[in-house]
């Protein structure tokens, strides 16, 4: 995702498009790091560049797959690191006896040269913690200059990496022919399923080829947004079971009809559509430096929903928080926030989708560091559901043991139809919880006991009220 990358990806674009055997049309189809390149050299608006399908690709490398909320998301880069970088680089011996691609034609390169060649991720996003430091400011760009017809396509299971970059750059895009189309399954799959390489052929055709036999060319024709609709529990990593989940079509994204409901927190707590008085100061409190092997976390549940209900879309959590530090220990300096949205089906029982590795999921998560809670409106980007951070160091606030801090948190967009019965949790957490797999935020040094030790707490109080919006969906 470097600026080299992305200088490199342009001269291919535009030496495709000169050659003889060319059309003088380019488009780019690819899924994970080949859709999330995507993006950048679009916006470099490369001569002959006529179309891009990023399938599942972040487009925001610091907010969608680094750095959540400000907090390290160390794990999968370590993941994805070893798996797709060290194992591959050039020079590794013994390819071609473990079935791994061919040996290199200049011959093994020792492990101390292979090193020497590699720039680690791992180093550069601990030791880089904000938007303006050079490594990622380097690799920013602005998404209006998007200019070509693009669709973007998000998996709603894709709630710790891509799926927010999908939907942002699909709003951000200054394409005049784009389109979300949102899937569910795995992050491997539903890319080869036979009917999304129909549709993936056929946006290419028509903008590649002018064989436009779906309308994607003609305005208005084709609806911009496309959705599947997650109601009832199917179970999680079967592809064939998320076949009865039911698509339909909108105008625009977030839905105009959209109703931002307030589910306001309550120290018993539930979630109440009713905002009950406060007569004096309360708080919840719960330990700091959870993790997913010893989460520390507070919970908070409607009552059963008499109706059919749809929430489809962007949600933003309002929270009065503060800290304090143990009997014995540092004084903690910050607080880290981890939420996450569940449902829990008419039976009792939480509902489970496919997450990017097969795993079990949660509705959504969304995440805080409060040092960095700094918002700011002025920016275009900014919207009521969904509040702009710059992350800037200069951003950076203090966090005192004591003062109650009120925040707004960015939950990730999210669809789920509660059934007559079913309820909806919200929850509050000092670490990783179920559901967060391979995308854990753990680093020791990012996560220091020195930092964060001690108690986090909810406070209520007349002035503290606390809430979690939903978008709700009226039926047509």
């Amino acid at each position: 995702m470097s600026r080299g990358t992305s200088e490199a990806f342009f001269d291919v674009v535009e030496w495709a498009a000169e050659q003889p055997w060319s059309s003088g049309k380019v488009g780019l189809l690819g899924i994970s790091y080949y859709a999330g390149s995507q993006w950048r050299v679009a916006a470099r608006q490369p001569k002959g560049l006529a179309a891009i399908v990023p399938w599942e690709g972040m487009s925001d490398y610091y907010r969608d797959r680094c750095r959540h909320g400000g907090i390290f998301s160390n794990n999968f880069i370590n993941f994805w690191w070893n798996r797709q970088v060290v194992s591959n680089q050039y020079g590794l011996p013994g390819r071609a006896a473990r079935n791994w691609g061919p040996d290199c034609i200049d011959g093994d390169v020792s492990d101390e040269e292979r090193e020497k060649n590699r720039q680690d991720q791992n180093i550069d996003n601990l030791n880089n913690r904000f938007r303006d430091d050079e490594y990622y400011a380097s690799k920013e760009y602005d998404m209006s200059d998007i200019q070509v017809p693009l669709l973007s396509v998000a998996n709603w299971g894709g709630i710790l990496l891509h799926l927010r970059g999908n939907i942002e750059g699909y709003l951000q895009a200054g394409s005049e022919f784009k389109y979300l189309r949102v899937i569910t399954g795995r992050h491997d799959l539903p890319f080869y399923y036979t009917e999304e390489v129909e549709v993936q052929r056929s946006f290419l055709d028509a903008f590649l080829k002018g064989d436009d036999r779906v309308g994607w060319s003609v305005k208005g024709k084709v609806p911009a947004v496309d959705l599947v609709l997650r109601k009832g529990d199917v179970g999680f990593d079967d592809a064939k079971a998320e076949k009865v989940y039911e698509r339909r079509t909108e105008t625009e994204w977030p839905i105009a009809r959209t109703r931002y409901t307030k589910f306001y927190l309550t120290p018993e707590q539930s979630l109440s559509q009713v905002q009950l008085m406060v007569t004096r100061p309360q708080k919840l409190s719960y330990e700091a430096l959870g993790s997913l092997e010893s989460p520390k976390l507070l919970q908070f549940t409607t009552p059963e929903f008499e109706h059919e209900t749809e929430i489809t879309g962007h949600i933003v959590a309002h929270l009065n928080v503060s800290m304090s530090p143990l009997a014995s220990g540092a004084t903690p300096s910050d607080i880290d926030l981890f939420l996450t949205m569940r449902y829990i089906s008419p039976s009792g029982k939480e509902v489970h989708y496919t997450g990017t590795a097969g795993d079990p999921i949660p509705l959504a998560k969304g995440w805080l560091r409060v040092s960095l809670r700094t918002i700011n409106p002025s920016r275009p980007r900014h919207r009521e559901w969904l509040p702009h951070r710059d992350y800037f160091s200069t951003d950076v606030q203090p966090v005192i043991p004591g003062d109650i801090y009120p925040v707004d948190v960015e939950i990730w967009p999210t669809n789920v139809v509660v059934e007559k019965g079913g309820k909806i949790v919200f929850e509050v957490s000092s670490g990783d919880t179920q559901g967060s797999g391979i995308f854990q935020h753990n680093h020791p040094e990012d996560r220091s006991e020195k930092k964060f030790a001690g108690m986090n707490h909810v406070s209520f109080s007349e002035r503290c009220t606390n809430w979690v919006s939903l978008p709700i969906i009226p039926q047509k």
